[in-house]
């Protein structure tokens, strides 16, 4: 039996009110709507949300039993260096693994998704880890900026212990450009609206699933959920109905809380549906993006079994609305903004990042074999005066450790985007101290000995070089 084994989500903390856009840009047609989006902080991207998505998906597994990572995004930070390798390198595992990018349309997840299944059904991996992640820039004043939120999904997939196992797939591919952007582009191209509502979503989906009903011989009735997604609330509706799909039986969009989150959207909506599902249920996703991927599962009793995690109900309760529109340009650099001495990086030592890879992207550091004592960064001689020991130390992994703030203070002077830029002295439990930036809080909230948790986000851009530095930040710890 070959499907999900467990499933994740991220939503970044941040929320963009669509009443704020169109307040700030009421001249527009775009910013307008209903609801609300997610929106990353100026430290996170399709990497780092997939990263935190993986990290909940792993929950309770075992890292290195997975033998493949598949990363699907149309945001890659990079064009030229392999975003799937820096998740697997975050989420520590082995580096014997095989890891891919599935890119440039947002049908990109749920094909990432039906190639881990296949490898699990083909043997040629027994375990696999996929990631869907979008963090979208859109032209400000577009239809795009009003619907374009941020977010991820990550599921295992495998052929034991499986909560619902893969029933079926079906594929349509069509040359059709909705919305598209070239090479050295930074916001999208986009087509008449009402023509991709009529010709695009309405068709593509409705011919996927159709298409996927009549080769293994389901009806509409044999599913308990059917999940996908569409910009437009009536052509939502209208999809599941010509197919026959009752009101009840259809997933709830997530446009007036997340938005539309490209490759991940229709796979965060598939991970709202298996936090409510049965066994016994079947259920039928599919995505939208030159054509359309449909696919289904049927949950098995294992899901009773699939273990506690934020999933998206607690990171939809987790949430902080941004106060302006300005502040979300500044977030999301559309609105230049001047760094001063204070905000420039050196040019970064490619070699160093190299040999010390565990520690930047995986948060690795020692711990004394004679006394236990855990350390970060690794060292050779023990800390721990009344031991001493050197050359006994063994790798000891940080970033999957709960820690407490020891110390905090919060700096007015150096360069951020959401000032003040704040720093505390981190005492991890079971042992290890170090100083680390703060993310995804406010000054006044911070108190001495609250609870934090490691979050991988972007430390720093070496924009004369083009790289982007991933670092491991302390936010405040959810429930």
């Amino acid at each position: 039996m070959v499907g999900i084994v467990s499933y994740g989500a991220y939503v970044p903390r941040y929320r963009l009110a669509r009443k704020t856009i169109s307040a700030a840009m009421s001249w527009f047609s775009g910013g307008g709507g209903p609801g609300e989006k997610a929106v990353a902080n100026h430290d996170e991207d399709a990497v780092t949300m997939a990263v935190a998505a993986g990290i909940d998906c792993l929950t309770g597994l075992k890292r290195e039993t997975l033998e493949a990572l598949y990363l699907a995004t149309v945001s890659a930070p990079y064009k030229d260096r392999q975003d799937a390798g820096i998740v697997a390198a975050a989420l520590d595992l082995n580096p014997d693994i095989r890891t891919a990018d599935f890119t440039d349309s947002p049908k990109a997840g749920t094909a990432a998704l039906i190639a881990g299944c296949d490898a699990v059904k083909a043997g040629s991996a027994r375990s696999v880890i996929v990631c869907a992640a979008d963090c979208r820039v859109a032209k400000p004043g577009s239809f795009e900026e009003g619907n374009y939120g941020d977010g991820a999904a990550a599921f295992v997939l495998g052929d034991s212990h499986v909560i619902a196992s893969l029933g079926g797939s079906y594929s349509v591919t069509r040359d059709f450009m909705d919305r598209w952007r070239a090479e050295d582009e930074r916001f999208a191209h986009g087509s008449e609206d009402r023509w991709i509502r009529d010709e695009g979503y309405t068709k593509f989906i409705a011919q996927a699933m159709a298409g996927l009903l009549k080769k293994y011989g389901l009806s509409a009735k044999d599913f308990a959920k059917v999940v996908y997604p569409c910009l437009y609330v009536r052509e939502h509706a209208a999809i599941g109905k010509s197919l026959g799909f009752k009101p009840e039986q259809v997933q709830q969009e997530q446009l007036t809380t997340v938005g539309d989150s490209g490759v991940a959207h229709p796979l965060m909506m598939l991970v709202a549906a298996l936090e409510d599902a049965k066994p016994g249920d079947k259920i039928l996703v599919a995505s939208y993006g030159n054509g359309s991927d449909a696919v289904f599962f049927e949950v098995t009793d294992h899901i009773a079994g699939a273990g506690q995690r934020r999933g998206m109900k607690k990171h939809l309760a987790m949430k902080k609305d941004l106060p302006s529109y300005e502040r979300y340009l500044a977030i999301r650099n559309v609105l230049p903004t001047e760094k001063g001495l204070r905000g420039e990086t050196g040019p970064t030592q490619v070699t160093l990042m190299w040999r010390d890879r565990k520690v930047i992207l995986a948060l690795y550091g020692s711990k004394c074999k004679r006394c236990g004592t855990p350390q970060y960064p690794d060292q050779r001689i023990c800390v721990n005066p009344d031991c001493g020991a050197v050359d006994q130390m063994e790798e000891y992994r940080f970033a999957d450790k709960m820690a407490r703030l020891f110390s905090y203070t919060s700096d007015s002077l150096a360069f951020s985007v959401s000032p003040p830029e704040m720093y505390g002295v981190i005492d991890f439990e079971g042992g290890g101290r170090y100083l680390l930036d703060i993310t995804d809080a406010e000054a006044e909230s911070l108190k001495i000995d609250m609870g934090v948790e490691m979050t991988f986000r972007r430390r720093y851009t070496d924009e004369a070089h083009g790289i982007l530095g991933y670092f491991w930040k302390a936010k405040p710890a959810a429930g």
